[in-house]
């Protein structure tokens, strides 16, 4: 009997974790979906940054062009907010099928709206506009996703499963690199700036399709299902409502401990990602194809270090990979960039890219989880999207944009200075924050 009651719970164990691995897969696919459609922009700007704005310098009109991605990220707060609530009240999976949504109606305008010769200054204002609904659904598709995948995951595997939002945000950038590689094979650079980088936006819309039925069968996390019975049987209270800002302020010391430690991590991913493309075309003087190609490669090594990095966190704790990146942080950002900015030999490129993404890791396989179990259950995607979001948005969405005003105003290693300068101040953070893993089922409420 005993071993029959053994080998039947042993099968429900099983049962659970396919379940488990099912949720996270349906979740990470609708995430690439969206990482995808988000990152085409910055990928393909470097071909349509002439279409949408008055004929001038290179620099002038990638310029123009980050200036927009930093406009896409000021909506992300709002998204955080907007979202993270709708999440924290009709539950999670709501919310990520709105997100994406949203995602695919931008990515629609880009692919359609003509070019500055044809429409004029009505352009880059249906441009704005469809950065301004991406910003909208990114920001709520991370907070939302965090918490839904440290949600769903087993106890003492968040780490690992959680991982999985950042391969997947990697992936969806990798997929934007990869259909560039494989147009700029098949089309000349002239068909590229004219229409071929509208493909990547159609692409990004029709696959929104395959999200939306994907996301309809996720279970929704049992942690939002019990915090929600939780609150109808106790009735009306006279306490903050679930998801409001109202009881997002009960939680200070968590917001400032999010602020902090995503500041530095931000803008290291974000200049070593985004940025670090048109660093190696306008800097390094490395042709555009080859760029891509050494972007794509560095990116594969990076997202498979993601549930590596995300496995150790369940062996040693948060804390401790976060400190490493902040200190290896500070003192790789001056260097890499200095001698890739004297380079234009791509192996040699793609190690200088390769060695910070790798020390990226630290911090990107864990941001996501480390925030969620910050927070509790009827505040915890609010918790995770403002705060984040409101940083990202200040740092990591102008980081293109500061570091092209630095370098035309004659003062580009300036910015290196500035990414080292935040990532320091993480760093104090990190070495101060408490741990925030302990192995357990995710709790309904923050510790104090």
């Amino acid at each position: 009997m005993a071993t029959q009651t053994t080998a039947a719970g042993a099968r429900q164990t099983r049962r659970g974790e396919r379940r488990v691995v099912s949720n996270i897969v349906r979740g990470s696919i609708g995430n690439l979906i969206e990482w995808y459609d988000w990152y085409a922009y910055t990928a393909f700007s470097v071909y349509f940054a002439a279409a949408f704005f008055p004929s001038g310098d290179q620099t002038a009109q990638l310029l123009n062009t980050a200036a927009v991605f930093a406009v896409g990220f000021l909506m992300r707060p709002i998204g955080g907010w907007v979202l993270g609530r709708y999440a924290d009240r009709r539950g999670r999976r709501s919310a990520l099928t709105l997100s994406v949504t949203l995602m695919a109606a931008g990515s629609l305008i880009v692919a359609l709206t003509p070019s500055y010769e044809a429409i004029g200054v009505a352009a880059p204002l249906l441009l704005v506009t469809a950065r301004l609904l991406q910003g909208l659904s990114v920001g709520g598709e991370y907070s939302t996703s965090a918490t839904y995948m440290s949600e769903v995951a087993s106890p003492g595997r968040r780490g690992y499963y959680s991982s999985f939002q950042y391969v997947t945000l990697i992936a969806g950038q990798l997929t934007a690199l990869g259909l560039q590689i494989v147009l700029q094979q098949v089309l000349s650079g002239s068909q590229m700036e004219a229409w071929g980088w509208r493909v990547a936006f159609v692409v990004g819309a029709a696959g929104a399709i395959v999200v939306l039925w994907l996301r309809r069968g996720m279970d929704e996390s049992e942690s939002f299902e019990r915090a929600a019975a939780e609150e109808g049987a106790q009735g009306d209270g006279h306490g903050p409502a679930r998801g409001s800002l109202r009881m997002l302020l009960s939680y200070p010391r968590q917001c400032l401990v999010v602020v902090g430690l995503t500041m530095g991590g931000t803008l290291f991913f974000y200049t070593y990602t985004t940025y670090l493309q048109k660093f190696m075309v306008n800097t390094s003087g490395i042709a555009k194809p080859t760029a891509a190609w050494i972007n794509f490669f560095a990116l594969v090594v990076f997202v498979a270090l993601q549930p590596v990095m995300g496995m150790l966190s369940d062996r040693v704790g948060r804390r401790p990979m976060l400190i490493a990146f902040g200190a290896l942080g500070a003192l790789v950002v001056v260097p890499s960039l200095t001698l890739l900015s004297r380079t234009s030999d791509p192996v040699y490129a793609f190690l200088l890219m390769v060695g910070p993404l790798a020390v990226s890791s630290l911090y990107t396989s864990i941001s996501a989880v480390v925030k969620a179990e910050l927070f509790p259950t009827s505040i915890r995607a609010l918790g995770v999207g403002l705060p984040y979001a409101l940083t990202v948005a200040l740092f990591g969405g102008t980081a293109e944009y500061v570091a092209l005003w630095f370098k035309n105003a004659g003062h580009e290693s300036w910015y290196f200075y500035y990414v080292t300068a935040c990532v320091l101040i993480s760093l104090l953070v990190y070495i101060r924050m408490r741990e925030t893993s302990d192995g357990s089922p995710l709790e309904s409420e923050a510790r104090d």
